[in-house]
């Protein structure tokens, strides 16, 4: 008796195997990496929170973590994200060193036509 609920155990488990053979593993999309040339974000880089609002107006999302801050901006096109740091000299206001852009689904976009769209959904407010 035991050995017939053993070897039905067997047949059941074996039916969900799918005959040993396992499919090879699926590639992940590449992520683009920034290069130089680039559309680059050259009215954000370098500039203060203050500059940020005055051209993408109040942000979504305002993180600070110890000395660093996270300024993210956005319209229902795209999202920006601004990374501040304090200077190296340690005076005056923190800057962005960091920005980068994405569709709001996360896929890649054009970083200068992000921040000329949320700069022209904010001038249709």
């Amino acid at each position: 008796m035991k050995a017939i609920a053993a070897l039905s155990a067997l047949i059941l488990l074996s039916a969900c195997g799918g005959g040993g053979v396992v499919p090879p593993p699926g590639r992940a999309a590449p992520v683009p990496v920034p290069q130089p040339g680039m559309a680059a974000l050259t009215s954000v880089i370098g500039a203060s929170a203050n500059a940020l609002t005055a051209q993408f107006g109040r942000p979504l999302l305002d993180v600070t973590e110890g000395s660093a801050r996270k300024l993210q901006f956005g319209n229902g096109t795209c999202v920006l994200d601004a990374y501040l740091y304090p200077p190296k000299s340690g005076r005056g206001d923190p800057v962005v060193t960091f920005a980068e852009t994405r569709q709001r689904d996360g896929s890649p976009i054009d970083q200068a036509s992000c921040a000329a769209a949320i700069r022209a959904s904010r001038a249709g407010r």
